[in-house]
C-alpha cells in the first residue's frame, strides 16, 4: 500500500507530464508484484507455520497491522483502474479493480470488527495504551469508500450504482466516527504518556491516513453522486465534500506539523531506521489524494499546488524508505521497532 499510493496519488494530480506518467506505470507494476509476492508469503506462512502465525494474530500490537492487507489490495485495485488501464485496457482494469475492491472490502470490514473484538475480549487491559497502530484495522472501510467512488461510473446505472454509493457513504461514516474516537484516544495518550517506543515514533504519521483518506472519499463520492442522485441531493453531497474537506484539511495541517515535530524530536534522541518508517508513505499519499480531490471540487489552484508539493514530499519519503528497505532485505538485516 505504501508503494501503490505513489502511483495512485500521481494519477490524481492536476498535471501529468510525460515522464511522470511513465514513472507512475512503473510504480504500479512494482506494487502489483509486491502484493503478489507478499500476499503469497502471508498465505504460505499461515499454511507452513500456523502456530507462529496465530501468535502474531494474538499479539496486541502486531494484530493491528492485519488492516494493511485489505488496504494494499484496495490500493492496487484502484491503481489498476487509474494507471493499469493503459496497459490492460479499460474493461479488464474495471474487472480486476472490482474483484480486488470486493475482496479488500470484505477483508477490511472483517478487520474493523475482528481486531477491536479481540482487543475487548482477549487482550490484557491493564497494559493497554492507545497507539497510532490502533487506526490500522479501522481505516480500510474508508479506503473502500474512496476507491469505491472510482468504480461508480463503471457500475450499471440504477439500483446497482445507487447501492454502491450508499455502501461507500456507510463505510465512510463507519470508519470516520470510529477513527476520530481513536485519534482522540491517541492524542490523549501522547499528551499524558509521551511518545511510544523511540523506534515506533514514525507511527504517529498513521493518524494522517484517516484524515487524508476521509477528505479523498468525501470529495470523490460527492463528485460521483451527480451520476447517481438527482438535484438537489447530488449538489448537497458535493457541498458536503467541499466543507468537510476544508475543515478536516485544517485539522490535517495541524497533525502534519505535529507529526513532523515529533519525528524531528525522535531523530534527536537517536531514531534509527526500522520498518515503521513505512508509516511515512501511505498517510502522506492520502494527503496528496485528499488535496487533489478537494482542489478539484473547490476549483482551487492553491490546493492543487499543495497536492503537488505534498507529492514531492511523498516521493522523497518513499524513495528513502524503499531504498533502505531493499538494501536491508538483500543483506538480511532489516530491523524492526525496538
Amino acid at each position: 500500500m505504501g508503494t501503490g499510493i505513489v502511483a495512485n496519488a500521481a494519477a490524481g494530480l492536476p498535471w501529468h507530464p510525460g515522464p511522470l506518467r511513465a514513472f507512475t506505470l512503473a510504480i504500479w507494476v512494482l506494487a502489483v508484484l509486491m502484493l503478489a509476492t507478499i500476499g503469497t508469503a502471508f498465505l504460505l506462512h499461515w499454511r507452513r507455520h500456523p502456530d507462529n502465525a496465530r501468535g502474531y494474530a494474538r499479539h496486541p500490537v502486531m494484530v493491528q497491522f492485519y488492516g494493511a492487507l485489505p488496504m494494499a489490495i484496495l490500493t492496487v485495485g484502484a491503481g489498476t483502474l487509474l494507471v493499469g488501464r493503459d496497459v490492460i485496457g479499460l474493461h479488464a482494469a474495471v474487472v480486476v479493480d472490482l474483484a480486488l475492491w470486493t475482496t479488500g472490502t470484505i477483508i477490511g470490514l472483517g478487520t474493523s470488527l475482528w481486531v477491536p473484538f479481540r482487543m475487548i475480549t482477549r487482550h490484557d487491559h491493564a497494559k493497554a495504551v492507545a497507539l497510532p497502530a490502533w487506526l490500522m484495522p479501522i481505516v480500510p472501510p474508508m479506503v473502500s469508500a474512496s476507491t469505491g467512488a472510482l468504480l461508480l461510473p463503471h457500475v450499471p446505472a440504477g439500483q446497482a450504482r445507487l447501492t454502491l454509493l450508499i455502501a461507500c457513504y456507510a463505510m465512510f461514516g463507519m470508519s470516520l466516527l470510529l477513527g476520530m474516537i481513536t485519534i482522540t484516544m491517541i492524542y490523549s495518550r501522547l499528551v499524558h504518556g509521551g511518545l511510544p517506543a523511540l523506534q515506533a515514533a514514525p507511527t504517529v504519521w498513521i493518524t494522517l491516513g484517516m484524515i487524508g483518506q476521509s477528505v479523498t472519499a468525501a470529495n470523490l463520492l460527492g463528485a460521483g453522486a451527480g451520476d447517481v442522485l438527482p438535484a438537489p441531493y447530488a449538489g448537497g453531497l458535493r457541498i458536503f465534500g467541499l466543507v468537510f474537506g476544508m475543515v478536516m484539511g485544517g485539522f490535517g495541517a495541524l497533525m502534519f506539523a505535529l507529526a513532523i515535530a515529533l519525528t524531528v524530536h525522535a531523530g534527536r534522541r537517536g531514531l534509527r531506521f526500522s520498518l515503521t518508517w513505512w508509516s511515512f508513505t501511505f498517510p502522506v499519499g492520502t494527503c496528496v489524494t485528499g488535496a487533489s480531490a478537494l482542489g478539484t471540487t473547490a476549483g482551487s489552484t492553491v490546493v492543487h499546488g499543495l497536492a503537488v508539493v505534498l507529492y514531492v514530499v511523498l516521493l522523497g519519503a518513499w524513495a528513502t524508505v524503499a531504498i533502505i528497505t531493499a538494501r536491508g532485505a538483500w543483506r538480511g538485516s532489516l530491523p524492526g521497532p525496538a
